[in-house]
């Protein structure tokens, strides 16, 4: 009872594939996985500082996912974004700053790094750009169901087939914490042959710690 399992690693080879394409020996393998984590990390704070993010949805921005592939000389970073705000205005010099910083940041010496961007044909059917309009939503106190009922609207918008939303702490700053469960449509977690995305998403507010976690099908 209760085993539970991430849904992107039970489908990895057949719906999902990997985020990091590289190979290491066994004793610079922890070394390659926190390196990845760095850049990562690095990315996702680089873009929340450098960009403000407007009041309605139509302003969200997030990255989808960070793909990274590595071979003895260089290092390549494929970043998906779902909107075209980011890195719009001077794109290029944005660009060439962040591939220095990172550089720094992970120390580079003898590798090159190199840095694509990539747009999301439809952003509401990426999980993380879900997850992040709904801690908006909770950040200008608007209502859980309202913010969710929305959410639901956006990712039916983007074709796909159902969502789960879970949330969990003190939901409209009531003073005892609770779990929230939403689905619409369908979301077979159990069918590895289903296309499932996951993300969890935390959000800190004046009345404590939100989780949120999305499945989209």
């Amino acid at each position: 009872m209760g085993q539970k399992i991430n849904p992107l690693g039970f489908r990895l080879g057949t719906t999902q594939s990997h985020h990091s394409f590289w190979f290491e020996k066994p004793k610079n393998f922890s070394t390659g996985i926190r390196e990845d984590e760095i850049i990562r990390n690095f990315i996702n704070d680089y873009v929340k500082k450098t960009h403000t993010i407007l009041s309605g949805f139509e302003g969200i921005y997030h990255i989808g996912h960070i793909v990274i592939k590595k071979r003895i000389d260089f290092i390549q970073v494929i970043i998906s974004i779902g909107f075209t705000n980011i890195f719009a205005e001077g794109q290029i010099r944005e660009i060439e700053e962040l591939r220095i910083n990172i550089k720094k940041k992970i120390k580079l010496v003898n590798r090159k790094l190199y840095i694509i961007i990539k747009r999301i044909e439809n952003p509401y059917s990426q999980p993380n750009i879900i997850a992040e309009y709904i801690a908006l939503q909770f950040k200008n106190r608007v209502s859980f169901r309202k913010s969710i009922k929305k959410a639901i609207e956006l990712t039916e918008r983007a074709g796909t087939k159902g969502i789960q939303v879970k949330v969990s702490g003190r939901i409209d700053g009531k003073e005892i914490a609770r779990i929230e469960w939403i689905r619409e449509g369908r979301v077979p977690l159990q069918t590895i042959s289903a296309k499932i995305d996951h993300c969890s998403h935390s959000i800190r507010t004046i009345c404590g710690l939100l989780g949120i976690k999305i499945w989209i099908y």
